[in-house]
């Protein structure tokens, strides 16, 4: 295996990770609630209190991944996450103000996981290779998501909830000590690697170097920017309602157990992870058959957000555990579209920036996180319905996608 498909494989099993340990709470919280009294709402501010420090540290772990890149930033990442992920079940018994800071100290490691890789990504994946390697990488989410799902519930039932929360840690931390290991051979300026690789990694733009400074304005101000920013944050707001909601959505309005829950929680995420490397695949195709960059990721962008919106609103009307499980599948399959979309656009856009520009964008797109999962549950409280939340994800999918057509590019808009 060449050393950038090593590279690739790492940040996917990092990302992988990282969705196992943030998931798992959105099974265990459901017992959880049950031994601490937790309201609906009190449910809500400790599963939103991850996106607080995840929010606080994504721009300067873009700012350090671009100046010292992306390997050591991304290695202490994965440990500091998985040591906050351990005492979790610690800081729950002792009190709920400790719980929250645990939770958010864990979004403060999670926070460096993808503009590091987008600074390895920069230096290691040529551009004909951008969509699949993105989507790849992107397949982690969902890929952990469902390992999180079908084990955590028979883990809690067998164990009890504090269990899975070690074994999860535990993961992180033996995937950094091989990531130090292993990694840490690979210098950023790619010695050691046959010369047919280094040739082709000399295709990217961006694979020699970071920048001396950082053009901080025209970044910030550029609409193309602007368009992927909004994007990330539309897109996010659908996934993270199904993180941390879909589990007690099957629980609650289709009266499944925990575990059951837990299963049907599953096959969604297991549907986007196929469909984001179709996605990643077809969107390298088509760029191989002559269509632009701009039409390709326009293309999967509104589709994605169009196609899931038109699922959440189907969602208001299902009423058996098998039609609802068939429209959550639909939403997330759409979505794994805009993988190819919006997540390698920032490598089209500005590729020696892409590093800032994703800490940055992830600031913002992690404020569903904190708004939308802790409205999701005063909303729940105030109207015992899921037809709120699904209609508000549906009329922020439908705004992204508009925004999108309109002032989106493939091409690069940013030296």
């Amino acid at each position: 295996m060449q050393k950038r498909h090593n590279i690739v494989l790492l940040c996917f099993c990092a990302a992988f990770i990282c969705y196992i340990d943030r998931v798992n709470i959105s099974v265990a919280i459901i017992p959880m609630q049950e031994a601490f009294g937790w309201s609906d709402t009190t449910k809500g501010f400790v599963l939103s209190s991850f996106f607080i420090g995840y929010m606080i540290l994504q721009a300067p772990s873009g700012w350090l991944a671009n100046k010292i890149g992306g390997k050591f930033v991304l290695g202490f990442a994965v440990l500091s996450w998985s040591v906050f992920t351990i005492l979790t079940p610690v800081a729950a018994m002792i009190s709920l103000p400790l719980l929250i800071a645990v939770r958010i100290a864990m979004g403060l490691g999670e926070a460096a996981m993808f503009p590091a890789s987008y600074s390895l990504f920069s230096r290691w994946v040529p551009e004909a290779e951008r969509s699949r390697s993105m989507g790849f990488l992107a397949s982690g989410i969902p890929l952990g998501t469902l390992f999180a799902l079908t084990t955590t519930g028979w883990i809690v039932s067998r164990y009890g909830w504090p269990s899975v929360f070690y074994v999860f840690g535990l993961a992180g931390v033996v995937w950094a000590i091989f990531w130090y290991y292993k990694a840490t051979s690979y210098p950023d300026e790619h010695p050691g690697i046959t010369a047919e690789e280094l040739e082709l990694l000399g295709s990217s733009s961006s694979s020699k170097q970071a920048a001396a400074s950082i053009p901080w304005k025209k970044l910030l101000s550029h609409r193309a920017v602007l368009a992927v920013f909004v994007n990330h944050f539309c897109t996010n707001w659908g996934i993270y309602m199904m993180l941390a909601w879909l589990p007690s959505y099957f629980r609650d309005a289709q009266s499944l157990s925990v575990t059951s829950a837990g299963f049907y929680s599953a096959a969604p995420w297991l549907t986007m992870f196929v469909m984001t490397n179709i996605a990643g695949w077809a969107a390298d195709r088509l760029r191989t058959r002559g269509y632009s960059l701009t039409f390709v990721r326009k293309l999967m962008q509104s589709a994605g957000l169009a196609g899931s919106a038109v699922f959440f609103l189907l969602a208001l009307h299902a009423d058996t555990p098998l039609i609802a499980l068939s429209v959550m599948c639909g939403a997330l399959a759409f979505i794994a579209l805009t993988f190819s979309g919006y997540v390698p656009n920032f490598l089209d856009i500005a590729p020696r920036y892409a590093d800032v520009l994703v800490g940055i964008s992830n600031t913002f797109a992690t404020i569903p996180g904190i708004v939308g999962v802790a409205l999701a549950g005063w909303l729940l409280d105030q109207t015992g319905s899921y037809a709120g939340l699904f209609m508000t994800v549906a009329a922020v999918q439908v705004f992204g996608a508009i925004i999108w057509l309109v002032y989106a590019t493939g091409e690069q808009v940013i030296d």
